[in-house]
């Protein structure tokens, strides 16, 4: 008859296992260790949820969401490496979340004030973004338009999706296909720096490309 043990007893091991998972980004690198850790979690709670010895399941599904979560965190590192050697801007900013990667272009290298038109000197990007995101075809795409607060909020919004929109528009017609590509706009909903200065205004106007991996 099998044992059931209530799934509180399964934490001490996830918690063990997070605390492991901490201990191998020393090995691992940064963003591959909070894979491994956010995997272990994600493991141990889906094997609490078994039933018949939860202890047993929770341990074995944090130890498999742990290697999963491993493998994710060495990829995008990998992947992040190539997209920065294909870029060579140093504008453009790609950051590993540890779950996904994050594409960061500023307004200034990709659109004129007030404009939603691509420049024409940042089709060459784009289409190493293409080339890489055609390399993964599995990945789903988030192209995300943002502005500072200039403006109208009305007035921002509508910008921000129109230049989302361009980017994808670019994306698709260097081969990524439409399916994968959600163009969403963020108006000045989302700054990462102060508006009351010119220098984080520009910061605000950005286009952000989430890469997720399926």
């Amino acid at each position: 008859m099998p044992i059931t043990v209530k799934p509180l007893f399964v934490l001490p091991i996830a918690g063990l296992l997070l605390l492991s998972a901490c201990d191998t980004v020393g090995v691992l690198g940064p963003r591959e260790g909070v894979g491994v850790g956010v995997g272990a979690a994600a493991g141990a709670a889906l094997g609490a949820a078994i039933p018949g010895n939860r202890l047993a399941t929770g341990a074995a599904g944090a130890v498999g969401g742990a290697l999963v979560g491993g493998l994710i965190g060495s990829a995008l590192d990998r992947q992040a490496g190539e997209l920065r050697d294909g870029f060579g801007d140093p504008r453009i900013q790609v950051i590993n979340t540890g779950s996904y990667l994050k594409v960061i272009m500023p307004e200034a290298i990709l659109f004129a004030t007030d404009s939603a038109t691509v420049s024409p000197a940042l089709y060459g990007q784009l289409n190493v973004l293409a080339q890489h995101l055609r390399k993964y075809p599995e990945s789903t795409v988030q192209v995300v338009g943002h502005t500072d607060s200039t403006g109208s909020d009305a007035y921002n919004l509508q910008l921000s999706q129109q230049r989302a929109n361009s980017v994808t528009s670019v994306l698709s017609s260097n081969g990524v296909g439409a399916a994968r590509l959600q163009a969403v706009g963020q108006g000045e909903s989302q700054p990462i720096a102060s508006n009351a200065t010119v220098e984080g205004r520009a910061q605000n106007r950005r286009v952000e490309i989430n890469i997720y991996p399926r």
